[in-house]
């Protein structure tokens, strides 16, 4: 039998198949892998500037031996013309920071989610830039509309068979725009079902730390979400059996652990959730079927644990947590282990650990809105008031 061995291409500062620092090289590397059928990219140690996305290819293996790919300073600029739905191109009261080959995000004031567009600058004639994908709304000047050159680090669409482990994303938050979860983060994917990322690191970015949206069976592993504006851990909409093990999502602005639209039949399992601004795990609209077992879920702004206000039809139902630690969550005001709204039903919790620590902040364990089924509860260790509104209405 013959000893078949992938295709290797190394990037580095010196002493690799390819050299260089910035995200030219990078990618340069992706896509000859990619045109040669798929292989490997190993990326060596060094600094590497990023001034557009690194855009995964299909088949390619990513790994890194300590690479930090830092998020270059950001350009910002109002349009003076409106960006057309379909239109290909944009133009900017004040060019100054944008340059062809870098990437771009354009929206406006109702275009959050996904209808901000995220491409490459292509051309440039004066003031006006063409852009690698047509718009994605009608961006309006009366709206204030703007165009930034904010990306995610590490981008994939559509692709399949990809793996990435052992990046440092370093997000440069203080010198960046928001750019939303939902079509941008440190690590970002749209429809590229099975990527794994393993042991990657995702620091300061104005976003979310890895976010993935309508990507099925994805796996992260072994990962630090820390210090990003909003969400640290964001499995999208329609993201179906994703699995994350072994992650710490911290101190981030919002959520350690959120589960957008749609999330379906996931397991999330020894993570650390904590210390992040509101929430460390945050649960909803038709989020239903998954598995929670020995999550750490501490020190977070409002409440542990958090099932959002929907509809029957949309809540998030028939999710089970097994083993986990609920420690400490909330403030002096409204502090709160687990807290279950809308009209959700058929969640278990069993052999977990709900209760206060030295802080005294987490005064209540579980809260049950008043649409809410109460949940099943086995062998659980609890401290805490449990207030349960489904008896008032009963009673």
């Amino acid at each position: 039998m013959t000893d078949r061995r992938p295709l290797l291409v190394t990037v580095g500062h010196a002493d690799a198949d390819i050299v260089g620092s910035n995200h030219r090289a990078l990618q340069s590397a992706v896509d000859y892998v990619a045109g040669l059928g798929g292989g490997v990219v190993r990326v060596e140690a060094g600094r590497y500037e990023m001034r557009d996305s690194l855009h995964l290819r299909s088949n390619v293996v990513l790994e890194s031996r300590g690479a930090v790919l830092a998020k270059a300073d950001a350009a910002s600029s109002p349009l003076v013309i409106d960006g057309d739905y379909g239109e290909e191109q944009i133009t900017l009261a004040d060019p100054t920071g944008f340059h062809v080959g870098d990437g771009v995000s354009v929206g406006d004031d109702a275009s959050g989610g996904f209808h901000h567009v995220v491409a490459t600058l292509l051309w440039q004639d004066g003031s006006t830039f063409g852009v690698s994908k047509p718009m994605n709304g009608d961006y309006l000047v009366s709206r204030n509309a703007r165009a930034a050159t904010t990306f995610p680090v590490i981008s994939g669409y559509h692709v399949e068979g990809v793996s990435i482990s052992g990046f440092e994303i370093q997000g440069n938050r203080g010198n960046n725009e928001y750019l939303t979860g939902c079509r941008g983060a440190g690590i970002f994917l749209y429809r590229s079902h099975g990527t794994r990322i393993r042991d990657c690191r995702v620091l300061d970015y104005a976003g979310d730390g890895i976010s993935f949206q309508q990507s099925h069976g994805v796996t992260v592993e072994d990962c630090l979400s820390e210090g990003n504006t909003h969400l640290g851990l964001h499995p999208g909409s329609g993201s179906g059996s994703p699995e994350i093990r072994r992650c710490r999502s911290q101190k981030n602005g919002q959520t350690g652990l959120f589960l957008c639209w749609r999330v379906k039949h996931g397991v999330f399992e020894d993570n650390q959730l904590l210390d992040n601004g509101r929430t460390g795990i945050s649960i909803g609209h038709k989020d239903t079927d998954n598995l929670f077992t020995r999550n750490t879920i501490r020190g977070n702004g409002r409440e542990g644990i958090l099932f959002r206000d929907e509809s029957e039809p949309m809540a998030g139902h028939r999710n089970r947590f097994i083993g986990n630690d609920v420690v400490g969550n909330g403030s002096a005001e409204d502090g709160c282990g687990v807290r279950i709204l809308g009209h959700t039903h058929d969640l278990v919790f069993e052999q977990n650990r709900i209760t206060d620590d030295e802080s005294g902040v987490q005064t209540i364990a579980l809260y049950v809105g008043s649409h809410a089924e109460t949940p099943r509860l086995d062998e659980n260790e609890v401290a805490g008031a449990i207030v349960d509104e489904t008896e008032q209405v009963d009673a």
